[in-house]
């Protein structure tokens, strides 16, 4: 009798369109661009956070968040890419992820420091950016233990962010709210079919981005 192989791979059977799809969300709402996204909204859709600002000086916040929270980390993995200190800039294994997180947290600690010190800039984008370095620790810490995702983080982030802002009542988040759900099931359900992460932890990933949005909501 032939021996069974007690190792068995599982394949993703998914129909191409599917994987296509899956991964355009993967790369749209890559957790990188999450800070870009929500300070976006909070800068031009939210009617009274910034209304005192220009559009100017909120085209300026983003540029700022652009190069502090997305492109310094970005630029990052590449190097160390380049220098060979992680295998794939996909970050698909828990030691290549180490250094990108603590470099990351680092960017993100430095942009929460600057909003800080600036009291024209409103306390939720302050509280928001420290949310990110929380959530950037909180995961550095998770991945000694097994992958969180980061996409789930980066989407429970924002589901806790919107949470607040409707328990304020500073705006009508029906619709907001709404698409924020809609999106972090697409996003979580895209990653279930293209990488190998498992359903704990992608729901290990958005309790910590909601936990660490609500923690750092009552910090600040």
């Amino acid at each position: 009798m032939q021996a069974v192989n007690p190792v068995f791979k599982k394949e993703n059977v998914q129909p191409s369109v599917i994987k296509f799809v899956a991964h355009f969300f993967s790369y749209v709402f890559h957790p990188l661009f999450i800070p870009l996204y929500v300070t976006w909204f909070l800068t031009f859709v939210h009617p009274y956070l910034f209304a005192g600002f220009s559009v100017q000086q909120k085209t300026w916040l983003l540029i700022r968040i652009s190069y502090t929270m997305v492109f310094f980390p970005l630029i990052t993995v590449v190097l160390l890419k380049a220098l060979g200190f992680i295998k794939s800039m996909l970050l698909t294994t828990q030691q290549d992820r180490i250094i990108p997180y603590i470099a990351c947290g680092i960017f993100f600690f430095w942009a929460y420091l600057v909003f800080r010190n600036q009291p024209n800039i409103p306390t939720v984008l302050t509280a928001f950016t420290f949310a990110v370095f929380i959530s950037s620790s909180v995961a550095l810490m998770a991945n000694i233990y097994f992958k969180i995702s980061m996409h789930a983080i980066g989407m429970g982030g924002v589901l806790g962010l919107f949470l607040l802002i409707m328990n304020s009542n500073t705006m009508l988040m029906t619709l907001p709210l709404s698409i924020a759900f809609l999106l972090t099931g697409i996003v979580c359900t895209a990653r279930l079919i293209i990488s190998d992460h498992t359903a704990k932890e992608i729901y290990a990933g958005l309790f910590v981005g909601i936990a660490c949005q609500l923690v750092a909501s009552v910090v600040t």
